[in-house]
């Protein structure tokens, strides 16, 4: 399902349920409502701003529909997320499935998505007229678990190559980096939504192995689709958007509608992740053997903006 991102970037708004509707209401003065969404549209509701307040009968109907609510610091990272306990109704079978995958099987399938990313890496390079054959012939050296880390010394020519050699990506930076951290905190949700409904648990990671970290397997499986995100910021950057206002947010969750090329088609960024996140199930379960990943390709509605400049 294609849904809304729904952002509260405003102070002071309190959050109800009202005949299946997400409710939006000023907190000072006659308390007017300010709008309302059915809950069945949601993909994700990120909680981006000070002194707001939820009732638990809202909190309990995003979980029932396996929507998250995803509650953001300052520097605009996400910081918690609520998920539901109970989702895929083949869940237990899967999450059996998945406490018991072999690691071979793991650092395969890790490799696979490290390569994955590297591709889409450097058809985001392509696309911004950037050199992309370093980050293409790295793909190659990419072995089962990527025990040398191939991923990093990427991401090392990576953002230098697109944004500049002055630049150096910092999660409490502003700028750039802030522009990345909402628009990783609205990818990030859209794929614990795909993990969850695929009735996966979160923190079982196929590689990130952060013992603080509740959403292992969710940073896992948005890697390849953090390109998506870069590019989309990077255009922002040379239309002349260097913080995040409304037009970028606006901007980063409409990334998620974007079309990727896949093995059977042209499919929007968020429908991708749930393929990823399905087949990802399927393998654990015996039922198929490779991940459904995309293909790289320059996003189709970039290619038409930077032919119309």
């Amino acid at each position: 399902m294609i849904g809304r991102i729904v952002e509260v970037a405003d102070d002071k708004r309190h959050l109800f349920l009202s005949r299946g509707f997400l409710v939006v209401q000023d907190t000072d003065g006659e308390r007017k409502e300010l709008g309302q969404i059915p809950l069945d549209d949601i993909t994700a509701v990120i909680a981006n701003a000070h002194g707001l307040s939820y009732t638990n009968n809202l909190l309990v109907a995003l979980a029932e529909r396996n929507t998250p609510l995803v509650i953001c610091a300052a520097n605009h990272n996400a910081v918690g997320m609520l998920l539901p306990i109970e989702g895929n109704f083949q869940q237990a079978k899967r999450f059996d499935a998945q406490i018991a995958a072999s690691q071979p099987l793991r650092k395969r399938l890790w490799a696979d998505i490290v390569k994955s990313k590297l591709q889409q890496q450097a058809a985001a390079l392509e696309a911004a007229g950037a050199p992309h054959i370093p980050l293409a012939a790295l793909v190659r050296k990419v072995k089962s678990g990527d025990p040398d880390n191939i991923e990093a010394q990427g991401a090392r020519r990576y953002w230098s190559l697109l944004f500049g050699s002055e630049f150096r990506r910092d999660q409490q930076g502003y700028g750039i980096n802030a522009m990345l951290n909402y628009g990783y905190t609205v990818l990030r949700a859209a794929t614990a939504r795909a993990v969850v409904a695929a009735g996966l648990h979160p923190t079982l990671s196929l590689h990130h192995s952060n013992a603080g970290n509740a959403m292992r397997l969710v940073d896992d499986l948005m890697e390849p689709f953090r390109p998506m995100i870069d590019l989309k910021v990077w255009q922002l950057n040379r239309q002349g958007e260097h913080q995040v206002t409304p037009d970028s947010k606006r901007a980063l969750v409409r990334t998620l509608y974007d079309d990727m090329q896949t093995s059977m088609g042209v499919t929007p960024v968020m429908v991708c992740a749930q393929n990823l996140a399905t087949s990802l199930a399927q393998i654990y379960i015996g039922e198929k053997d490779k991940l459904d990943l995309p293909l790289p390709s320059m996003p189709l509605d970039l290619a038409a903006a930077l032919q119309n400049e």
